[in-house]
């Protein structure tokens, strides 16, 4: 006889079977981004095929953040002036954002707190990895390991809301009361997601192991999973927006600065720049 939470658990697989597949343009997109030698003229042909996604680009490109004294209607000038990164994280989470917007479930997590954490984590991930020395792509892909960190938490219903008042009220790690309460955790709910778009190694790794410290020091990608999981931890003691877990591990900060080769004091340094990022990152939830 199934059980609760068997029935919680092919719910949320029969939510994920039913979610949009990302675009075919944001998979050429990723690709395009993806090789060392690509060039905006590359990107400005896949983009100009989507009246949407060229729309959002010049959108970003003529917003208020970058104060242009002209306004810019060539695709091929916005992305060179933006950069590719910059249009492939736009592309990326934007789609993603939408899909999920469209479909999301419950109402325990409110959505613009929810990507407000999101985006924090995305951006405290980045900086800590400026701070390593990371290349522009790398930091790049640290914003989106950071941003889709807590996908997994989308599909759960509104019997989520027991959980996090578990969690809260005896200041228990949320990761565990999901699995108690609904049978799964959201990291495992995020595998499955990636699986779905077929996201990259190491963003889906960020999305299912973001918790796992131990695995996280010694496993593969072992360097930007620390980095996503410290600029988890950062965003949650900033209490910047809302992931629904209250206690962050901070007794794994010490180890994870050690996996990674920084110091606290540049942990707590990136501190400065972090609001000022976070405002241009959220430029993306308004496009």
């Amino acid at each position: 006889m199934a059980t609760q939470k068997d029935r919680q658990r092919r719910d949320i697989e029969r939510f994920i079977e039913k979610m949009p597949s990302l675009s075919t343009t944001v998979g050429k997109v990723m690709e395009i981004c993806s090789r060392t030698d690509a060039s905006p003229n590359e990107l400005n042909k896949v983009i100009s095929l989507d009246p949407v996604l060229t729309g959002q680009v010049l959108k970003l490109i003529n917003s208020a953040y970058y104060s242009l004294v002209n306004t810019v209607t060539s695709l091929t000038r916005a992305i060179t002036m933006l950069g590719m990164n910059t249009v492939k994280n736009m592309a990326l989470s934007t789609a993603i954002i939408r899909t999920v917007s469209g479909v999301k479930k419950s109402k325990a997590l409110p959505t613009a707190k929810f990507w407000a954490h999101s985006i924090g984590a995305g951006v405290s991930a980045k900086l800590l990895g400026e701070a390593k020395g990371l290349s522009v792509m790398e930091r790049e892909e640290l914003f989106l390991g950071g941003l889709l960190h807590d996908l997994g938490k989308v599909p759960f219903g509104d019997e989520y809301i027991e959980a996090l008042n578990i969690a809260k009220y005896e200041q228990l790690p949320l990761k565990d009361v999901e699995v108690d309460v609904l049978g799964i955790g959201h990291q495992e709910v995020g595998l499955m997601i990636a699986d779905k778009w077929k996201l990259n190694k190491v963003i889906t790794r960020c999305i299912g192991f973001h918790h796992e410290t131990n695995d996280i020091i010694k496993g593969e990608s072992s360097q930007q999973l620390a980095l996503v999981a410290l600029g988890n931890i950062y965003t949650n003691i900033l209490d910047h927006g809302n992931g629904g877990d209250p206690f962050p591990a901070v007794d794994d900060i010490d180890l994870l600065l050690k996996s990674v080769g920084l110091t606290w004091k540049e942990y707590g340094g990136i501190g400065q720049r972090v609001t000022e990022e976070i405002q241009k990152a959220e430029i993306f939830l308004k496009i």
